[in-house]
C-alpha cells in the first residue's frame, strides 16, 4: 500500500459542478438480492482460498522482481479457473529497482549491529558502505529547518513517531519522512539518511516503502530501522557523544521493466459496456509474502465477483476485478489504467479498491453526484448489520491506484478498513498469511459483494464522466 503524504488527509469534498439530471434509484428487489449475497459471503472462503494460494505458490512479489510474472500468470490462470466470462492484460511499463542485501551497525562510541531495509529506489553505498556521523531530528519538520552546515557530509536520521488508530491517520507522519526525507537530506548535504520505520510495531522488523527523490537532487543511499533499533540508536546519542554508524546498501535501479495490470470482467446482462470496477494490486514489497498488501484485496474482490456469478442472472452491468501493477513504487498500474480508460470513463459507473489489509470494514464514504446521494443511502443501510458506519460528509476517492481513475472522471466509493493492526505488519517481513483473520476477511467479501451488485444493477448512474471530480482531494 503506498500512501502518499496528502493520503489518509482527508478533507470535505469540494462542491462539483453537475447538472441537474435523472436521480439513480435502486429498487427493492435488489436490496433483497444483494442482502441475500452479503449474507452468503460471511459463509464463503472464495477470498481466503484465493490469498492463501497467492501467498503460498508465488509468495512475494516485487514489481519487476523475479516472481512479477509468475504473480501474473498465476492470476490469470485463477481467475479463469473461477469462471469469469472475459480475462485480459493491459501492459504497465516502469523502473525497475533491484534489493540484493543491506547491513548497518553503530561503529561508535558503542558498537553493535542495527536491523534495516533498504528504501524502494533508494541507490546503493559505494563499495565498502558509507561510515559518518548521525545527525538526529525528532521529525520532518525539523530536518527541513536544519541548517545546511550541520548535515554536510552526515547520515541524516529522522525518528518520527507513529501510534496505532483504527484509521491510520499517522502514516501520514512516516511516509511523509520516508517519500521525502532522503531527497531533503541530500539537498542540505548529508551523504545517507535512516528513519525510524514507519510503523507502529516494536518488533525487530524494519518497514521498507517507496522513497523519492525530487528532479535535480543527487539521490543518496536511504534505509529504515527497525523501531527497537531506532530507539536503540537514540539511546545511544542522548549519552551526549558522537554516534557514527555505517551503512551498506547493494540495491538500485535497474533499467525498466514491462508488468501489466490483469482485468478480469463479469458481462452484464443489460448494459455490458457499463460496469463497476474493483480489486487490489498484485505487486508487494519482498521481505514478507505480500498477503495484507495486497493479496487480500484481489481475494476480496475476487470472493464478491465469485458470488454474483453464481446468481441465476447476471446484473446489468459488468462487474471488473483488476490486479494492479505496481502499486507501491508510484502507482503506475492505476496511473496507466486511469490514462487508458480516461476517454470512456463515464463507463466505470462506480469503483472501489481494497488496499488496507483485511481487517473489518468500519465506514464507508463516497464521492457521487448529487442525484446518487440516495442511492448510496441505500447501499449503506444494507451494509449496516456489518457494522459499517455511512460518512457522507468524506469523500470517496475508491482507494489507492483508484484514486487515479477517480481523478479523471470515476464515481468512488471507499470501504475503509480498520487500520489499527495494519501498520504493525505493513511492508515488513511479518507481512504473512497468519496476519489475516478469515472471519474478518469475509465481513469485506459481504461488504463488497452488496456495494458491487447494487452499483451495477442500479437505474440511474453515480455521476461518472471525463473530469467531474477533478476537486477532489487525494485520500
Amino acid at each position: 500500500m503506498r500512501l502518499l503524504p496528502l493520503v489518509l488527509a482527508l478533507c470535505l469534498t469540494a462542491p462539483v459542478a453537475f447538472a441537474a439530471g435523472k436521480t439513480t434509484r435502486i429498487a427493492d428487489a435488489d436490496v433483497a438480492v444483494a442482502e441475500q449475497l452479503r449474507d452468503r459471503a460471511l459463509k464463503d472462503d472464495t477470498a481466503w482460498d484465493f490469498t492463501e494460494g497467492l501467498t503460498t505458490e508465488v509468495g512475494p512479489r516485487l514489481a519487476g522482481g523475479p516472481n512479477d510474472l509468475k504473480g501474473r500468470e498465476w492470476v490469470i490462470a485463477k481467475f479463469k479457473a473461477l469462471g469469469f466470462d472475459k480475462v485480459w492484460s493491459e501492459p504497465v511499463t516502469y523502473p525497475a529497482w533491484v534489493r540484493r542485501s543491506e547491513h548497518a551497525e553503530i561503529v561508535a562510541p558503542f558498537p553493535q549491529p542495527l536491523s534495516v531495509l533498504a528504501l524502494g529506489h533508494s541507490p546503493g553505498t559505494p563499495a565498502g558502505g558509507i561510515t559518518a556521523e548521525i545527525v538526529a531530528f525528532p521529525s520532518f519538520d525539523a530536518l527541513k529547518a536544519a541548517d545546511p552546515a550541520s548535515l554536510r557530509g552526515k547520515i541524516a536520521y529522522v525518528g518520527a513517531r507513529m501510534v496505532a488508530r483504527q484509521d491510520g491517520k499517522d502514516y501520514g507522519i512516516g511516509s511523509t519522512v520516508r517519500v521525502a526525507g532522503p531527497s531533503l537530506a541530500s539537498q542540505k548535504g548529508a551523504v545517507a539518511f535512516l528513519l525510524r520505520s514507519a510503523g507502529t510495531d516494536h518488533e525487530r522488523l524494519p518497514h521498507t516503502g517507496i522513497t523519492h527523490f525530487e528532479d535535480g537532487v543527487t539521490p543518496i543511499p536511504a534505509a529504515a530501522l527497525s523501531v527497537p533499533d531506532a530507539e536503540q540508536l537514540e539511546r545511544a546519542l542522548a549519552r551526549g557523544k558522537p554516534v557514527t554508524v555505517k551503512l551498506a546498501l547493494d540495491c538500485g535501479m535497474d533499467g525498466e521493466y514491462t508488468g501489466a495490470n490483469v482485468i478480469a470482467e463479469l458481462r452484464g446482462s443489460k448494459k455490458p459496456d457499463e460496469y463497476f470496477v474493483m480489486g487490489g494490486h498484485l505487486d508487494s514489497w519482498d521481505p514478507g509474502t505480500g498477503a495484507i498488501d495486497d493479496a487480500a484485496g484481489i481475494g476480496i474482490t475476487v470472493g464478491a465477483a465469485k458470488l454474483i456469478a453464481e446468481l441465476p442472472q447476471r446484473p446489468a452491468r459488468s462487474i471488473r476485478v483488476v490486479a494492479f501493477a505496481n502499486e507501491e513504487s508510484g502507482l503506475y498500474g492505476g496511473k496507466a489504467y486511469a490514462a487508458a480508460h480516461a476517454k470512456d470513463i463515464a463507463k466505470a459507473v462506480l469503483g472501489s479498491e481494497s488496499d488496507a489489509g483485511a481487517d473489518r470494514i468500519y465506514k464507508m464514504t463516497a464521492s457521487v453526484k448529487p442525484e446518487a446521494r440516495d442511492a448510496i443511502a441505500r447501499i449503506a443501510a444494507v451494509l449496516k448489520p456489518l457494522g459499517i458506519d455511512y460518512d457522507a460528509n468524506q469523500p470517496g476517492q475508491g482507494g489507492s491506484d483508484l484514486s487515479a481513475v477517480h481523478a479523471v472522471g470515476m464515481a468512488g466509493l471507499s470501504l475503509h478498513q480498520d487500520a489499527t493492526r495494519y501498520f504493525a505488519w505493513h511492508h515488513t517481513a511479518n507481512d504473512t498469511l497468519d496476519k489475516i483473520d478469515p472471519e474478518q476477511l469475509r465481513q469485506n467479501v459481504a461488504a463488497y459483494v452488496a456495494v458491487a451488485y447494487l452499483a451495477a444493477q442500479a437505474d440511474g448512474d453515480f455521476g461518472s464522466k471525463p473530469g467531474a471530480f477533478a476537486k477532489d482531494k487525494d485520500e
